[in-house]
């Protein structure tokens, strides 16, 4: 009984920590606006992937993810694939993120703020 009193007081300090770090953070009453691309949002962004990813490149259907942060000044950054699909596909999804024009960056209580992006592409048989 002693030895579970023991490790109540000693794991829950931690377990309330680790609930606290800031990666979903709630503001409430703040004024969040999301990043855009081009004037607009994901739409401009999905048709800039749509013009410049060669789909000659995928030789599979499946899903392709990548993660990318849109930093305070606007630019792709950290970009990494999150699923991957095959090799050619994944290195021609890095290839156009990394000609991504600028983005303008999200922002919280009116200053500039990074952000990061999952997006999926989904292929289907031809």
């Amino acid at each position: 009984m002693k030895l579970i009193k023991f490790l109540l007081i000693i794991l829950m300090p931690i377990y309330g920590f680790s609930q606290i770090q800031g990666e979903d953070e709630v503001y409430l009453n703040g004024d969040s606006v999301e990043a855009k691309f081009g004037g607009g949002g994901i739409d401009n962004f999905t048709a800039f992937i749509n013009r410049n990813f060669d789909y000659s490149k995928v030789t599979k259907p499946g899903k392709l993810e990548a993660a990318f942060t849109i930093d305070e000044q606007g630019t792709v950054t950290k970009i990494r694939i999150t699923q991957i699909l095959d090799i050619e596909s994944a290195t021609e999804f890095i290839r156009v993120l990394k000609m991504c024009p600028k983005w303008e960056p999200a922002k919280r209580g009116g200053k500039p703020i990074s952000i990061e992006i999952k997006y999926p592409m989904v292929f289907k048989n031809k």
